[in-house]
Protein backbone atom coordinates (compact mmCIF):
# COMPACT_ATOMS: atom_id res chain seq x y z
CA UNK A 1 0.00 0.00 0.00
CA UNK A 2 1.49 3.44 -1.27
CA UNK A 3 2.40 5.99 1.74
CA UNK A 4 2.15 9.70 1.10
CA UNK A 5 4.40 11.69 3.67
CA UNK A 6 3.25 15.45 4.09
CA UNK A 7 4.54 18.05 6.47
CA UNK A 8 2.85 19.97 8.91
CA UNK A 9 4.85 22.42 10.60
CA UNK A 10 7.96 20.34 12.01
CA UNK A 11 6.29 17.16 11.90
CA UNK A 12 5.71 14.14 9.49
CA UNK A 13 2.27 13.17 9.10
CA UNK A 14 2.16 10.06 7.32
CA UNK A 15 -1.52 9.66 5.04
CA UNK A 16 -1.89 5.76 4.10
CA UNK A 17 -3.84 4.87 1.10
CA UNK A 18 -5.18 2.06 -1.14
CA UNK A 19 -6.61 2.88 -4.27
CA UNK A 20 -5.68 5.24 -7.00
CA UNK A 21 -8.30 7.23 -7.04
CA UNK A 22 -7.81 7.84 -3.52
CA UNK A 23 -4.15 8.50 -3.88
CA UNK A 24 -4.84 11.08 -6.93
CA UNK A 25 -7.06 13.01 -4.40
CA UNK A 26 -4.90 13.21 -1.36
CA UNK A 27 -1.82 14.34 -4.20
CA UNK A 28 -4.08 17.01 -5.48
CA UNK A 29 -4.67 18.44 -2.35
CA UNK A 30 -1.48 18.37 -1.28
CA UNK A 31 0.36 21.65 -2.00
CA UNK A 32 4.24 22.15 -1.75
CA UNK A 33 5.72 24.97 0.76
CA UNK A 34 7.00 28.30 -1.06
CA UNK A 35 9.88 27.86 1.39
CA UNK A 36 12.62 25.21 0.73
CA UNK A 37 12.68 22.59 3.19
CA UNK A 38 14.68 23.34 5.80
CA UNK A 39 15.94 19.75 6.37
CA UNK A 40 17.63 20.45 10.26
CA UNK A 41 14.18 21.61 11.60
CA UNK A 42 12.42 18.41 10.52
CA UNK A 43 11.13 16.19 13.89
CA UNK A 44 12.68 12.77 11.91
CA UNK A 45 14.39 10.56 14.20
CA UNK A 46 18.22 9.83 11.62
CA UNK A 47 19.72 6.86 13.09
CA UNK A 48 23.52 7.57 13.29
CA UNK A 49 25.55 5.39 15.31
CA UNK A 50 25.76 1.05 14.77
CA UNK A 51 24.00 0.31 17.25
CA UNK A 52 20.75 2.25 16.46
CA UNK A 53 21.05 1.07 12.86
CA UNK A 54 21.19 -2.02 13.83
CA UNK A 55 17.95 -1.61 15.91
CA UNK A 56 16.08 0.25 13.40
CA UNK A 57 12.76 -1.13 12.22
CA UNK A 58 10.67 0.69 9.46
CA UNK A 59 6.93 1.37 9.88
CA UNK A 60 6.90 -2.10 8.04
CA UNK A 61 8.68 -3.92 10.52
CA UNK A 62 12.08 -4.39 8.12
CA UNK A 63 15.42 -3.67 8.85
CA UNK A 64 17.41 -1.12 6.69
CA UNK A 65 20.36 -3.03 4.86
CA UNK A 66 23.41 -1.03 4.81
CA UNK A 67 23.62 -0.55 0.98
CA UNK A 68 20.38 1.40 2.01
CA UNK A 69 21.84 3.37 4.70
CA UNK A 70 25.50 4.43 2.73
CA UNK A 71 22.33 5.88 0.27
CA UNK A 72 20.91 7.68 2.23
CA UNK A 73 23.82 9.24 3.86
CA UNK A 74 24.98 10.19 0.45
CA UNK A 75 21.39 11.46 0.01
CA UNK A 76 21.64 13.34 2.79
CA UNK A 77 24.37 15.37 1.18
CA UNK A 78 22.58 17.11 -2.15
CA UNK A 79 22.00 20.79 -1.34
CA UNK A 80 18.95 22.52 -1.78
CA UNK A 81 18.62 23.48 -5.44
CA UNK A 82 20.79 20.91 -6.82
CA UNK A 83 20.17 17.37 -8.07
CA UNK A 84 22.15 14.59 -8.74
CA UNK A 85 21.57 11.25 -11.04
CA UNK A 86 20.90 7.54 -9.89
CA UNK A 87 23.77 7.02 -11.78
CA UNK A 88 26.55 9.38 -9.79
CA UNK A 89 25.15 7.96 -6.70
CA UNK A 90 26.50 4.72 -7.68
CA UNK A 91 29.89 6.05 -8.61
CA UNK A 92 30.14 7.54 -6.09
CA UNK A 93 29.64 4.77 -3.17
CA UNK A 94 31.19 3.05 -5.64
CA UNK A 95 28.63 0.10 -5.44
CA UNK A 96 25.16 -0.76 -6.62
CA UNK A 97 23.23 -0.12 -9.75
CA UNK A 98 20.50 2.50 -10.99
CA UNK A 99 18.19 0.18 -9.80
CA UNK A 100 18.94 -0.71 -6.34
CA UNK A 101 19.53 3.48 -5.68
CA UNK A 102 16.10 3.56 -7.48
CA UNK A 103 14.54 0.70 -4.62
CA UNK A 104 16.13 2.66 -1.75
CA UNK A 105 14.98 5.46 -2.40
CA UNK A 106 11.53 4.34 -3.45
CA UNK A 107 11.64 2.91 0.07
CA UNK A 108 13.09 6.18 2.23
CA UNK A 109 11.30 6.00 5.80
CA UNK A 110 13.03 9.31 5.82
CA UNK A 111 11.87 11.52 3.78
CA UNK A 112 12.06 14.94 3.46
CA UNK A 113 15.72 14.76 5.74
CA UNK A 114 17.06 12.08 3.12
CA UNK A 115 15.69 14.43 0.32
CA UNK A 116 15.30 11.67 -2.33
CA UNK A 117 13.39 13.77 -4.52
CA UNK A 118 16.78 15.35 -5.58
CA UNK A 119 17.47 12.42 -7.76
CA UNK A 120 16.80 12.20 -11.64
CA UNK A 121 17.88 9.80 -14.33
CA UNK A 122 21.06 10.17 -15.78
CA UNK A 123 19.71 11.16 -19.20
CA UNK A 124 18.33 14.49 -16.80
CA UNK A 125 14.70 12.99 -17.10
CA UNK A 126 12.36 13.53 -13.75
CA UNK A 127 12.72 9.66 -13.31
CA UNK A 128 10.67 8.69 -10.50
CA UNK A 129 8.60 9.05 -7.73
CA UNK A 130 7.34 6.98 -4.93
CA UNK A 131 7.26 4.28 -7.55
CA UNK A 132 6.09 6.29 -10.63
CA UNK A 133 8.28 7.13 -13.90
CA UNK A 134 7.71 10.20 -15.81
CA UNK A 135 5.29 12.47 -16.46
CA UNK A 136 2.11 12.10 -18.10
CA UNK A 137 2.85 8.38 -19.23
CA UNK A 138 0.58 5.53 -19.25
CA UNK A 139 0.50 2.59 -17.28
CA UNK A 140 0.06 -0.97 -18.35
CA UNK A 141 -3.73 -1.03 -17.39
CA UNK A 142 -3.71 2.13 -19.52
CA UNK A 143 -4.22 4.71 -16.51
CA UNK A 144 -2.46 7.72 -16.57
CA UNK A 145 0.01 8.19 -13.96
CA UNK A 146 2.70 10.72 -13.41
CA UNK A 147 1.18 12.65 -10.48
CA UNK A 148 4.07 11.75 -7.79
CA UNK A 149 6.57 13.21 -10.76
CA UNK A 150 4.49 16.13 -11.25
CA UNK A 151 4.62 16.79 -7.65
CA UNK A 152 8.36 16.07 -7.29
CA UNK A 153 8.89 18.39 -10.22
CA UNK A 154 7.11 21.07 -7.98
CA UNK A 155 8.94 20.30 -4.91
CA UNK A 156 12.33 20.90 -7.08
CA UNK A 157 11.16 24.17 -8.79
CA UNK A 158 10.33 25.53 -4.83
CA UNK A 159 14.23 24.93 -4.69
CA UNK A 160 14.64 26.72 -8.06
CA UNK A 161 15.49 23.49 -9.83
CA UNK A 162 13.87 23.98 -13.44
CA UNK A 163 12.56 21.32 -15.99
CA UNK A 164 11.13 21.54 -19.15
CA UNK A 165 7.36 20.97 -19.74
CA UNK A 166 8.07 17.10 -20.88
CA UNK A 167 10.47 16.64 -17.45
CA UNK A 168 14.04 17.07 -18.50
CA UNK A 169 16.75 18.73 -16.43
CA UNK A 170 16.60 22.60 -17.92
CA UNK A 171 20.32 22.74 -17.81
CA UNK A 172 22.91 20.98 -16.39
CA UNK A 173 24.24 23.26 -14.08
CA UNK A 174 21.72 21.92 -11.50
CA UNK A 175 23.40 18.81 -11.19
CA UNK A 176 25.69 18.10 -8.40
CA UNK A 177 28.40 15.45 -8.15
CA UNK A 178 29.59 15.64 -4.40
Amino acid sequence: MPAIRTTTGNKITTIRVSTFKTRKSVIEAFTVSDEPQDLAVCNIKYPLTASERASYKTAAGKHVTPHRWEVYDYVRTIPVGRVTTYKDICLALGEGSPRTIGSALRNNPFAPFVPCHRIVASNLYIGGFYGEWGVDAKSKDGKTTGLQCNRKMEMLAKEGVKFTRDGYLYNESYIWRG
